[in-house]
């Protein structure tokens, strides 16, 4: 399946995915396809992504410190807290949406799946 990213809706989207944690691939916005982001739809149908940019920095292992690597030249990387807290942020996409269940126990051909169409990051429709 790939990396996706989870998507939660507070809004009424129907028993099948109301305040059921769901999956996409298509709500990043650089085409990876999915990075693990998480997304939140509220109830009044306004997208929000959560974010943790600028909640730590890397710092740079020196060779004389004990948790240097000499194999590991490249990799020798810390990261460091900066004491900031993640936040919630409006995610103001425009596109067309699927979205699918993440726990489904049956087929995949009848996986269930809904199709949302975001304006600015509002909900404007679903099918």
């Amino acid at each position: 399946m790939g990396m996706f990213d989870y998507f939660h809706s507070s809004y009424d989207l129907g028993e099948q995915f109301t305040n059921v944690l769901c999956q996409t691939k298509e709500l990043d916005q650089c085409g990876m396809g999915g990075t693990m982001s998480n997304y939140w739809l509220s109830p009044a149908g306004q997208l929000f992504v959560m974010t943790y940019q600028g909640t730590h920095n890397y710092e740079s292992i020196e060779e004389s410190d004990i948790e240097y690597k000499e194999n590991l030249k490249f990799m020798n990387y810390r990261w460091v807290p900066t004491g900031k807290k993640g936040r919630v942020e409006p995610y103001r996409i425009t596109a067309y949406v699927e979205i699918y269940r993440l726990a489904w126990d049956g087929d995949y051909i009848n996986w269930p799946r809904l199709k949302l169409h975001f304006k600015q990051g509002r909900l404007v429709e679903y099918y």
